[in-house]
């Protein structure tokens, strides 16, 4: 990682993961700015971003390094939650995350970061093992990707936590967040039944999703859905006939005819097949349907040294599912 003397801002979220990043670029040579970015929070429901921010600022006193607050709830609010909701009201399922690392992680931050002069930015996001999240990655551009740095991106989380501990952070024993990006606390359930209501079932299920039975005995999954008459459609099993996925917004980090596996939800499973056009052959049955709304995202089966790997191959690229 030659970055001395490199100005970089790195995204300080008020978790390990970009403390990490931070103490790791400051220890390499470069000149480390902590940014914390303000999204927009749900009004009236319990949210610690304010928590998250003092934690943010706490890492970045013990780095001694200047910390800033990006306010970017302006278009977190337009470029994820307008986008979240829209989807869900027309039955679809949609991806908040992508749009957050594209618009707001790899979009506001990076832009702002560069005005003020920054030659790069850093993120705590993982590009391999368990926690691998370079599906959250695929629609971000590849000119951004080449100006970014990911420190911890090829550690697990034992190695981080001790090098958190190494470094003397605070957020050192700090449990992971977890749910969707902006809701900190809140549950996605609790936010959509908040903005549109409970009484339609079908907009608030996805497709694929496992629902147990009251008394935990039984497994189901959701395999259609009728907003107009708020139904939902249940079976025992959500493995799909389908022989093609199609799709819309396709990004690509390198060349399509690479693709040998996609990915349609985060952390399930691998399909092999390739891609024509805006659409991707599967060459296996599918062990799950495509969800419309979600990414499917694309990998080779070599890694690089650059852009965004995975423990199966080199992320590719993606796009959004049609069907």
């Amino acid at each position: 990682m030659n970055v001395k003397d490199k100005k970089i801002f790195v995204g300080l979220s008020g978790g390990v993961d970009s403390a990490v990043s931070a103490a790791l670029l400051k220890k390499a040579g470069a000149d480390v700015t902590g940014v914390f970015i303000k999204g927009w929070y749900p009004p009236g429901m319990l949210c610690t971003w304010a928590t998250e921010r003092r934690d943010a600022m706490r890492v970045a006193a013990r780095l001694q390094i200047p910390f800033r607050t990006l306010d970017a709830s302006a278009e977190y609010k337009k470029s994820v939650i307008d986008y979240l909701l829209a989807e869900y009201r027309a039955g679809r399922t949609p991806n908040p995350d992508v749009m957050c690392n594209r618009d707001i992680k790899f979009g506001v931050f990076y832009r702002y970061a560069l005005s003020e002069g920054a030659d790069a930015i850093a993120t705590g996001h993982y590009r391999k093992g368990e926690k691998n999240q370079s599906y959250f990655l695929w629609a971000v551009p590849r000119e951004i990707l080449s100006k970014t740095f990911f420190p911890v991106g090829e550690m697990e989380k034992g190695e981080i936590r001790k090098l958190a501990k190494k470094f003397n952070l605070p957020v050192s024993e700090k449990k992971d967040s977890q749910g969707i990006c902006f809701l900190g606390a809140v549950s996605a359930k609790e936010f959509l039944i908040k903005e549109l209501g409970s009484d339609n079932p079908a907009l608030i299920y996805t497709l694929g999703q496992k629902i147990s039975s009251p008394n935990g005995s039984e497994r189901h999954y959701v395999i259609g859905k009728d907003i107009e008459n708020k139904k939902v459609i249940f079976s025992k099993t959500r493995v799909s006939s389908a022989r093609e996925i199609s799709f819309t917004d396709a990004n690509w980090l390198d060349d399509p005819r690479l693709i040998t596996k996609a990915q349609c939800r985060y952390r399930g499973p691998y399909t092999r097949g390739r891609v024509e056009n805006d659409r991707f052959i599967v060459s296996e049955p599918l062990a799950e349907i495509p969800t419309p709304g979600q990414s499917i995202v694309f990998y080779s089966p070599r890694l690089s040294s650059g852009g965004a790997g995975n423990d199966s191959g080199e992320l590719i690229g993606g796009g959004i599912i049609n069907a």
